[in-house]
């Protein structure tokens, strides 16, 4: 950002809603969501929300005990850097129709970018209270 932002907005309401639409994409990619004319009752739309959320949060407990917690030392840029690649890869993938050779699948993309809006929005609170 150049200092004032002119429309109100901050990097954590853009770090939830990376979290938001990130388990918004996981449930669309895995129950077919949005089909024609069809609407997800709440009650499945959020029941759906906490299983996705569960899910990619543990992956986030595997991946940062095998990495031990490598994301404490990065800054905020870096997580927006890794959210771009990540975003831009999963273009590249669906531009190939969902096929990979050695890559991770959308799903996992989506993983990962909602992960790593949770690092920054940790580390954003913890600067906070320091």
């Amino acid at each position: 950002m150049k200092g004032i932002s002119m429309v109100g907005e901050g990097v954590i309401p853009e770090f939830i809603a990376i979290v938001n639409y990130g388990i918004i994409g996981l449930i669309q990619l895995k129950s077919g969501y949005p089909v024609s004319g069809a609407e997800m009752d709440a009650g499945e739309a959020l029941a759906l929300y906490d299983r996705f959320m569960t899910e990619t949060k543990e992956l986030m407990y595997a991946k940062n005990h095998d990495y031990g917690e490598a994301w404490r030392i990065m800054r905020i840029s870096s997580y927006t850097d890794l959210i771009l690649t990540k975003i831009y890869r999963t273009k590249q993938i669906e531009d190939n129709l969902g096929q990979t050779l050695v890559s991770e699948g959308v799903d996992a993309n989506y993983m990962d970018m909602v992960n790593y809006a949770l690092f920054g929005l940790i580390k954003l609170n913890s600067e906070s209270h320091e």
